[in-house]
């Protein structure tokens, strides 16, 4: 896996660099990221702060805060959706969608307790987030 992918929104007009390798790759099933994502569950990748850096549109970046957990940014320009800074966790979200030469590797399930699109891949679906995240760490059935 090459250490630097690229990415941008929908227009291009903000365009990202991650570097390094994610600190994890999953699906989220919570009903905030379905709806944020318009789609039944949301593909992320996690990684380090200093690992995401805007590289072009910076003013193109416009920000909806609704809770103290999720920072999503988006571009005002086509409104596509770039990563989400999630404070609590000292992590950043990119969407996968955002890299697309980032191999997605997903290794778990996030929020499964809330899905409205089951999947029987064999990952590991937990009910809501890891325990060193300050979730429960439950597992859930497949």
């Amino acid at each position: 896996m090459s250490d630097k992918h690229t990415g941008a929104c929908f227009c291009g007009a903000v365009e990202i660099e991650v570097t390094g390798a994610p600190e994890a790759m999953g699906y989220c099933h919570c009903a905030s990221c379905r709806s944020w994502s318009a789609g039944p569950v949301n593909a992320f990748t996690l990684w380090k702060p200093e690992s995401v850096k805007i590289t072009k549109g910076r003013q193109s970046l416009g920000r909806y805060r609704k809770s103290e957990t999720s920072d999503r940014q988006f571009c005002t320009q086509c409104g596509g959706h770039v990563m989400t800074e999630h404070p609590t966790f000292g992590l950043t979200d990119v969407y996968a969608a955002t890299i697309p030469s980032l191999a997605f590797r997903p290794g778990v399930h996030v929020n499964y307790s809330e899905t409205v699109l089951r999947m029987t891949d064999g990952l590991p679906k937990l009910r809501d987030f890891p325990a060193e995240l300050g979730g429960s760490g439950q597992l859930v059935a497949e």
